[in-house]
């Protein structure tokens, strides 16, 4: 029986064409909580980025790719900032070869400085820019997540040499998530599982990008979007039809999570 599902947002239950959830999804997150079961949010973004599903109730939120998790009252269920050590390096790095980040931290979101592809993203997910602050300033708070606007081979280097405590995922060709080693949408789960009570075999996670990976690997049920790249596909137990044509519902009666006339 399944007793928690963990959803991804961008992508899986927010169009990049609309910026909206289906109302049909709205109105099955509502049956399926009606059920009994927890509904969980589990995302890339940051706790202040998740303004298109305020008017859902959640029973948690996994946010930064689980470095920063949270339940509906706000008390927090995990927290793993990045080194200071790694955010050190960071400095001294960036001043030699300087590139756009965006910053995920205890007092919110900053960027760097803006280029182009931020802005264009900016645009893909309907949210604005952070406030730009100069690096010093960012890393002398408390930081969980850093996406940097950076192609592959930067992101090796960085890996390597710099935020060496880390790892990176995407779920955008233009830039990588990094976090602490320990963190991931699965560890997310386990978090969530632990203070809810789940056990294993009773999970189902949907999601459509790299950083979705580990979790539905992890997920007893893994459904990747049909939006998704192959890499997602093939971490999946099951392939959806795409966010736009109602993938999440046609899975959740696929597994007779819901039936098929609700």
């Amino acid at each position: 029986m399944i007793k928690a599902i963990f959803f991804d947002i961008d992508g899986t239950l927010v169009s990049f064409k609309t910026h909206s959830i289906p109302p049909s999804v709205i109105e099955a997150i509502h049956r399926i909580r009606q059920k009994g079961i927890k509904v969980i949010i589990a995302t890339g973004r940051s706790p202040y980025d998740i303004r298109q599903i305020e008017d859902i109730d959640f029973d948690g939120f996994i946010t930064s790719n689980g470095a920063y998790c949270i339940d509906v009252k706000g008390e927090v269920i995990a927290y793993h900032p990045i080194s200071k050590e790694s955010l050190d390096r960071l400095a001294v790095y960036s001043k030699a070869k300087p590139f756009p980040c965006s910053f995920v931290t205890d007092k919110g979101n900053y960027i760097n400085y803006i280029d182009a592809m931020m802005v264009a993203f900016s645009k893909l997910v309907n949210i604005p820019l952070p406030p730009v602050k100069p690096l010093a300033e960012i890393l002398e708070h408390t930081v969980f997540q850093i996406d940097a606007f950076i192609e592959s081979d930067c992101e090796a280097e960085l890996l390597n040499h710099v935020l060496t405590d880390c790892i990176a995922c995407r779920w955008h060709p233009h830039f990588a998530d990094f976090n602490p080693a320990c963190c991931s949408k699965a560890t997310g789960m386990d978090r969530f599982m632990t203070h809810f009570g789940i056990e294993d075999g009773q999970t189902m996670a949907f999601g459509d990008g790299g950083n979705d990976i580990a979790m539905l690997q992890h997920a007893t049920i893994g459904v990747a979007m049909g939006n998704a790249k192959d890499p997602v596909k093939k971490a999946a137990d099951y392939v959806t039809d795409s966010v736009d044509n109602d993938g999440i519902i046609n899975a959740l009666k696929h597994f007779n999570i819901i039936g098929t006339n609700e």
